[in-house]
């Protein structure tokens, strides 16, 4: 999947690109395995604002992924490729043998007519989901389950992967996109590839409006504010932010403030953080 850059015929369209589809199915998604999106604009139950700078944006419907991939052993046939306005990644509408059809995550190499299938003795193909305890060592995953049953949690947008690095005992050691080493139990089920549609990281907006469709408001700088707005604000023309370090509206320290709990169960599961030298 190609990225298709613009004609500079007007300053926006000077530096915009978009993915290229010509590769995608030309047909309209699944009716059965669409549900309705309503917006949140940001606001939790209570109306409050509590991720800023969303709003507006194009309305769109949620596909329904099959994240679990518990069908096990029951080939299915690739349909179509879709795009997903719901996910950097572009989507596989499969049709199983018993006529049921569900949505995956397409991964890098699939085609149309392919057939996948889950299962715990099942060819390491791409596509092909099963346990990581049935995986050779230094395959590249997808879809990865932190937890048994749970479905799939890691490894999930547009060309990312993970890769299995060693199986110990209860678990299996992995390598994230991150850099971060952690062990998983091996009962978790992951799919072979990585995720398609790389070229995601190459697109350019281009132009402000461009945002704006996707649902996101303008954001502001702090230190453009006023002090009783932000603790950057104020000063006399580009002013330093006369702090330690930067910080959030609220006073709260920010970019590389270590936020995770240290006595967080799962802790004990990292073995390398993704930041360690």
């Amino acid at each position: 999947m190609a990225v298709r850059n613009y004609k500079p015929t007007t300053p926006s369209r000077r530096n915009m690109s978009v993915i290229d589809y010509s590769s995608l199915s030309k047909v309209a998604p699944e009716k059965s395995l669409l549900e309705p999106l309503n917006k949140k604009s940001g606001r939790n139950s209570y109306g409050r604002i509590t991720v800023r700078h969303r709003g507006g944006g194009n309305r769109r419907k949620y596909r329904v992924i099959d994240f679990k991939r518990n069908k096990f052993n029951v080939p299915a046939e690739v349909k179509t490729i879709e795009y997903d306005p719901n996910r950097s990644a572009h989507i596989a509408l499969i049709q199983y043998e018993d006529g049921v059809k569900s949505y995956i995550t397409a991964p890098e190499g699939l085609k149309v007519g392919a057939t996948v299938v889950a299962g715990t003795d099942v060819d390491i193909v791409v596509g092909n989901a099963l346990p990581l305890e049935n995986i050779p060592v230094g395959t590249i995953v997808h879809n990865v389950e932190l937890y048994p049953g749970n479905g799939a949690q890691l490894a999930r947008s547009a060309g990312n992967s993970a890769q299995l690095m060693a199986l110990e005992g209860p678990y299996a050691l992995l390598r994230l996109p991150s850099g971060e080493l952690r062990n998983v139990p091996k009962q978790c089920i992951a799919t072979i590839g990585a995720v398609g549609n790389s070229d995601h990281a190459n697109v350019k907006i281009g132009k402000a409006g461009r945002k704006r469709n996707m649902g996101w408001r303008p954001t502001v700088r702090g230190s453009v504010m006023n002090p009783n707005d932000h603790p950057h604000g104020g000063g006399e023309g580009k002013s330093p932010i006369g702090r330690p370090g930067p910080c959030t509206p609220w006073g709260k320290p920010a970019l590389g403030y270590k936020t995770r709990n240290k006595k967080k169960a799962s802790n004990k599961m990292i073995v390398r953080r993704r930041n360690s030298k």
